[in-house]
């Protein structure tokens, strides 16, 4: 009927798929290449799920921002604020700095609570430009923020090391000097193009580029007796003493070294009275060092931690605090 090698015509009347073993390669390497294409996204979403469900584990909230208080003025009173910038030198709410203002002696020396227990007794308040000091039975102090240049800038020691403050005038150094009725006293104010103290010259712990004014940023859980600038709740006080990396905001910091305390907290806040007792006492029973930290910390007890920031932001009440790491 039909010639040898002629084409066999199915039912339909259709030819045979004769390219069908041709194109099953091609049609076998798409069907793979979408199974490996489909495999390759199931694993980054995997891995990004993972990575995120690491991020959440990593993230433990530990408490939250119940307070911020800036010290403007070293030794006196706080301003409590509803948000701050952390800064390198510290936290800052507009042109309040902490800790940028200093009473000296008449040779330079920082003149602190434990000189001077009454400096407590002296509260602040900040409105505009003008910062106000109030201290019992006496008329209010008006300070600019932004103090003149027409001051003299003055050598100035803390804790033994030299730094820089502009004198803030006869006026406020009459006033000092009035209400602490011992010797002749003077404010001088920092600012921050001058000179600051290099931590690393206090510790060797810290890090060369680590700098502050009066003191480092404070991390703590307790009230206004320990001048921590930052507070928080928290279940249990004695869990933040492993807390080497927290998140605050954008903000994050790494701990540095714990907080040892000196007579300073035994100055009644209220009465400007210091007892050289309590908490000092009561803390020594249960806060002091390792032997092997001895060197370190002395034969002071540790309430509180120092923390540097590693990278600047902003912080407010009620934000969360996170432990993104802890020994």
């Amino acid at each position: 009927m039909g010639a040898v090698g002629s084409s066999v015509l199915n039912p339909l009347g259709v030819p045979p798929p004769r390219s069908l073993p041709q194109l099953r390669p091609a049609w076998f390497a798409a069907v793979a290449g979408l199974g490996l294409a489909a495999v390759a996204l199931g694993t980054v979403v995997w891995r990004r799920t993972q990575s995120r469900q690491r991020r959440r584990r990593r993230l433990q909230q530990v408490g939250t921002v119940a307070q911020l208080w800036i010290y403007p003025i070293k030794s006196c009173k706080g301003v409590a604020v509803s948000q701050a910038e952390c800064t390198a030198l510290g936290l800052r709410q507009g042109h309040l700095r902490d800790r940028f203002w200093l009473v000296i002696n008449e040779t330079g020396n920082m003149v602190t609570a434990r000189q001077e227990p009454r400096l407590v007794l002296i509260s602040v308040t900040s409105e505009g430009d003008t910062l106000t000091l109030h201290a019992p039975s006496m008329e209010d102090l008006l300070l600019p923020l932004r103090t003149p240049t027409t001051g003299a800038v003055l050598k100035c020691r803390v804790h033994g090391l030299e730094i820089q403050g502009r004198d803030c005038g006869e006026v406020a150094a009459r006033w000092i000097t009035a209400f602490l009725k011992t010797q002749p006293y003077r404010l001088v104010h920092f600012e921050p193009h001058m000179r600051p103290r290099k931590c690393h010259q206090i510790q060797d712990v810290f890090r060369p580029t680590d700098q502050v004014r009066g003191s480092s940023l404070g991390f703590g859980l307790g009230g206004i007796l320990w001048k921590t600038d930052i507070i928080q709740d928290t279940e249990r006080g004695d869990r933040k003493d492993s807390w080497n990396e927290l998140r605050i905001g954008d903000v994050e910091l790494q701990r540095v070294m714990a907080c040892s305390r000196c007579i300073l907290t035994t100055v009644d806040p209220d009465t400007g009275v210091m007892s050289r007792k309590e908490p000092l006492e009561t803390l020594k029973s249960y806060r002091l060092c390792d032997p092997s930290e001895q060197k370190l910390y002395g034969k002071s007890p540790l309430f509180g931690q120092y923390f540097v920031l590693e990278n600047l932001g902003t912080i407010k009440v009620g934000d969360p605090v996170y432990l993104l790491g802890q020994s």
